[in-house]
């Protein structure tokens, strides 16, 4: 069985214990202070000894450094909980479908691919899809009876009701108004969440036949 490296345990915030230790043993504690204190009062001028208001001074801004300390650490602890909490959440996604941004549908060896648009208004709206070469295969379209979302769906057949391969395909949409008025919209994919990563930056949802997405890219779960 290989080892899990540091580096690994890095990434992930598995080594923040031990580093949380070496900084605490670098740093100047409570007791340290008073030390400094006492070999300021050994060692000041007898004939011009400092007054009481600088020891309060400086008991008084020793006070907010630990209070800022303290603040910090719960912050951190905090982060850590949400952290957790995040990837708990995530991990009730796999196995569900759900709805993110993407030009790209994914084809499976039967059944088709589903999404919606977001619509300006009345009208119509007209999907095109692409292969891999960039070659249409297929054009449909939705009417849009207000402003709002609309579904779309695609078999996965081309223009003469040919089964086409698995694999990825692209998609774009385009709004026309009742007006005239017209322009592209974003398309939202539905896909099935295979695994959830730890990234960084974030949770990142693994989605079949998609690559992967931001969690926070997540429009709705269906």
């Amino acid at each position: 069985m290989s080892a899990i490296s540091s580096d690994l345990h890095s990434s992930l915030g598995l080594s923040g214990a031990a580093a949380g230790a070496d900084r605490k043993n670098g740093a100047l504690g409570q007791a340290d202070f008073l030390r400094l204190m006492t070999e300021q009062l050994k060692h000041q001028d007898p004939l011009n000894p400092m007054e009481n208001s600088a020891f309060l001074g400086q008991l008084a801004q020793f006070s907010t450094v630990q209070g800022l300390q303290d603040l910090n650490g719960t912050v951190n602890g905090f982060a850590e909980a949400m952290n957790t909490d995040q990837i708990l959440r995530g991990a009730t996604l796999v196995g569900r479908e759900v709805l993110v941004p993407s030009a790209r549908l994914a084809l499976g060896e039967d059944g088709g691919a589903s999404g919606l648009v977001a619509a300006p208004g009345p009208g119509t709206v007209t999907f095109e899809v692409r292969d891999a070469n960039g070659q249409t295969v297929r054009e449909f379209a939705a009417t849009a009876t207000a402003a709002g979302e609309v579904p779309f769906a695609w078999d996965g057949t081309d223009a003469g009701g040919q089964r086409l391969p698995a694999g990825q395909y692209a998609i774009s949409a385009r709004y026309t108004g009742a007006d005239g008025s017209g322009g592209s919209l974003e398309t939202y994919v539905r896909g099935r969440v295979e695994s959830v990563s730890v990234g960084s930056d974030g949770l990142y949802l693994d989605l079949q036949g998609l690559g992967t997405a931001p969690i926070g890219y997540v429009l709705r779960v269906v």
